[in-house]
């Protein structure tokens, strides 16, 4: 009897030890994923791959024709360090009689022109400059690490300086992200922003790292986040030594006082569209919804593409006239005001 209870009692404990061990070893490589420059081995030698269906495979397409035409279109590559010494390279694009200026901040493991490539045209021709950055940790931009915002809100603000030290600061300024991009922006919406920063674009933006990190484990691995969340805190603050929760987009939007454009897609299969309400709610200065039913992640421009762009130039038109609204009645000692922004939009 005692054997048995002995023996029971070391196959427990065995069994507690490689359940540990697993966790440990599925939380570490969830985490290299989520930050490392150097995303970890794929060993499923291609069986865990979708093909997609031909729908996918036209957009991807797509996409990738419209990225290989801006990496075309004659941008200057440029260079600054950011405020933790990483060196940021950026694309700078200016046009002709620029009305305004955006600093477009690309997703997680994207690129410049893969994130951008659709929608330059349409900045282009309506005459914005538009700086495309490279995030820190992923292609030319230095860094090991990725840090889904906490560090790249930072950024935004680097690269608004250099925008304002090379044009100064007659012309208007919009950050415009998509998905850690997104995020990034309205990350930094609570910081000292330059005065000609007038609003602010967030496409598919997650909330927090713990909730995509919590979103990822539980819809796509079916594993209660619980399980990781203090080895993903622990393994955050030692890439970037900052924890997890040093920031969130709906605590930030709390403090925001720009304009901000918010836009999602329906069939986000990767941030839920929940999350971008949970933005929505949390922003208290003049802000405006797009809810692009059928779009997938980032894909709201090429799904809805004519009302992205009624609701984009609006945007802009209501932010320049709000400034300037602002700026009359400041000179004939009136009060601050900024007219409301139109209802939020959901076709």
């Amino acid at each position: 009897m005692k054997d048995s209870l002995k023996k029971g009692l070391i196959i427990g404990a065995a069994g507690s030890a490689i359940c540990v061990l697993w966790h440990h070893l599925l939380t570490k490589k969830m985490m290299q994923l989520a930050m490392d420059r150097v995303a970890p081995q794929d060993r499923s030698n291609g069986k865990m791959r979708v093909s997609g269906s031909p729908e996918m495979i036209e957009t991807t397409e797509i996409v990738k024709k419209a990225a290989g035409q801006l990496e075309k279109s004659g941008c200057d590559v440029v260079e600054i360090t950011a405020h933790d010494g990483i060196s940021l390279i950026g694309h700078w694009c200016p046009c002709e009689e620029p009305k305004r200026t955006i600093v477009a901040m690309h997703g997680w493991r994207s690129s410049w022109s893969h994130d951008f490539g659709l929608i330059a045209d349409f900045w282009r021709n309506n005459h914005c400059s538009v700086l495309y950055a490279e995030q820190r940790g992923q292609n030319n931009s230095g860094g090991d690490h990725m840090s889904l915002g906490l560090l790249e809100r930072y950024d935004c603000l680097a690269w608004t300086n250099w925008i304002n030290e090379k044009t100064g600061k007659s012309i208007p300024i919009y950050l415009a992200g998509v998905s850690m991009g997104a995020t990034s922006v309205l990350m930094a919406s609570e910081l000292e922003l330059p005065d000609n920063v007038f609003g602010i674009a967030a496409d598919s933006a997650f909330t927090s790292l713990h909730a995509i990190w919590k979103h990822v484990s539980e819809s796509n691995l079916h594993i209660p986040y619980a399980l990781h969340k203090t080895g993903a805190d622990r393994m955050c603050k030692k890439r970037i030594q900052m924890d997890a929760d040093a920031a969130s987009t709906t605590e930030a939007l709390k403090h925001c006082q720009i304009p901000v454009l918010f836009v999602h897609g329906t069939d986000d299969h990767f941030v839920p569209v929940e999350m971008t309400y949970e933005n929505y709610k949390a922003c208290t200065s003049e802000k405006r919804l797009l809810i692009v039913p059928g779009a997938d992640h980032c894909m709201s421009y090429l799904v809805g593409k004519s009302t992205y762009e009624r609701i984009a130039k609006e945007f802009w038109e209501f932010c320049e006239q709000a400034e300037k609204e602002s700026v009359d009645l400041s000179l004939k000692g009136g009060n601050h005001y900024a007219p409301a922004l139109a209802p939020c939009l959901i076709p």
